[in-house]
């Protein structure tokens, strides 16, 4: 019996150890970012309706496509604006990054489809895992990107965006960079 005594009570103190224990907090699955990451087609943009400019200013350098994946180019559109402009969200999403990168404050987003749109140099007002929505004010605009053209003191937004490895013009978005000319049918006046 006094053999048997030891390990009955260890037993005893390992299970009731073992109920005392509070089970980890459960916590709720952040539905939206799980739909902001389903699956779509590579060559397919969301309804231009869903995205708007994040800034107001004119292009001062256009996307040019890499021709591979290591080639030059311009991976995405420069905007000129002035320093301390507020600096909009695109579309709706989820802030994946907002602060420093490489030098210069950065804020990407992910949209719905895997796409994601980035914003630099700008000084962030969001912070990651925030949802936003179009045309809400993310940061404002920093001076600073090395490739801007627009005369001083204007200053420029790089916006790119991409649907995972491919990166794509923003001006698309808009449902502004596609033109298709319909063919013209000479047809017999009556």
């Amino acid at each position: 019996m006094r053999s048997l005594l030891p390990a009955l009570l260890m037993t005893t103190l390992l299970t009731s150890s073992a109920a005392a224990e509070p089970a980890a907090p459960q916590l709720p699955e952040p539905t939206s970012f799980r739909r902001l990451l389903l699956p779509a087609a590579p060559d397919q943009l969301p309804e231009p309706t869903a995205f708007d400019r994040p800034l107001p200013g004119p292009v001062t350098r256009p996307f040019e496509e890499p021709a591979h994946a290591y080639g030059p180019g311009h991976r995405g559109v420069d905007l000129a604006g002035e320093a301390g402009q507020p600096v909009l969200a695109a579309g709706p999403g989820l802030v994946l990054f907002a602060g420093p990168l490489a030098g210069r404050n950065l804020v990407s987003i992910e949209h719905p489809g895997g796409l994601r749109t980035t914003y630099e140099p700008v000084s962030p007002a969001v912070t990651v895992g925030q949802e936003v929505g179009i045309g809400q004010p993310i940061g404002r605009l920093d001076p600073g990107h090395p490739e801007c053209s627009a005369p001083p003191p204007q200053v420029c937004l790089h916006w790119g965006a991409r649907r995972r490895l491919h990166y794509l013009d923003p001006l698309q978005l808009l449902g502004t960079a596609r033109i298709r000319l319909l063919p013209w049918e000479d047809k017999p006046s009556r």
